[in-house]
């Protein structure tokens, strides 16, 4: 068994795997100092990985070390709902230190949206993570955190960033940015958070969720996979200026 503690969305956790993947994915979020928890991997962790997969429709013909690694994803995202945490599919980006989240289903386009952002802004631009990032949800602010998971690119930064607005993102022949309502949102900011096990934790995801919609100023935008997408979107959010 292979332990460390790595300081992943704000706390010190300790993990505890079968195998390396994890670890050697997660080298630039090590640190020292006691755990405020530890999570230990089994076998039966592992085949119930590749069972959800399965289940899925999923054909991932990957050794046992990739699902342990996505195993301990949701452990992880099982022990930081009771702390206001939530696991959330998208792709943030910060600007000037200031988080931006586009979700969408996979394959719409949010990790080439994000990379427009750094080719727009370039060095003023960070891409946190380009899949799935973690969320605080405090009373009056949220913050993004980068995560050891992320998009086939695995484009992440152990960093974090106050959010300011979060974009559902649709593919579009013209680039438009509006707002919309925590109502209009709330139904695809459940569908991009991850299926949690027990009832208390969707009780409190769900609570989350409603507190997130709220926290944020909420867009639909539409690209059209261009430099200019990323120009409309960031006019749109700071009330039509430019960059």
């Amino acid at each position: 068994m292979i332990s460390g503690v790595y300081r992943i969305a704000g706390m010190n956790e300790g993990i505890t795997t079968i195998y390396e993947e994890f670890h050697d994915r997660s080298k630039d979020y090590r640190c020292e100092g006691p755990a405020e928890f530890w999570i230990e991997m089994t076998q039966d962790d592992i085949d119930r990985g590749r069972a959800g997969f399965a289940a899925a429709g999923i054909e991932t013909p990957y050794p046992d070390s990739f699902y342990e690694h996505c195993m301990v994803r949701s452990r992880l995202a099982e022990m930081l709902i009771s702390r206001g945490l939530l696991l959330f599919h998208g792709a943030a980006v910060a600007v000037d230190g200031t988080g931006y989240i586009f979700t969408a289903k996979s394959g719409t386009g949010k990790s080439t949206h994000a990379r427009y952002w750094q080719e727009l802004f370039g060095t003023r631009a960070v891409i946190i993570n380009d899949d799935k990032p973690f969320l605080h949800i405090g009373e009056d602010s949220v913050t993004v955190y980068g995560s050891p998971w992320a998009g086939k690119d695995d484009i992440q930064v152990n960093t974090s960033a106050p959010v300011k607005a979060i974009c559902l993102l649709e593919r579009s022949g013209n680039n438009f940015i509006t707002a919309v309502s925590p109502g209009e949102a709330f139904p695809i900011l459940y569908r991009e958070t991850c299926l949690l096990e027990t009832k208390e934790q969707r009780r409190r995801q769900l609570a989350l969720l409603d507190k997130l919609s709220r926290s944020v100023k909420l867009y639909r935008l539409g690209v059209n996979m261009s430099v200019d997408a990323a120009r409309t979107a960031y006019a749109g959010m700071n009330g039509g200026t430019g960059t």
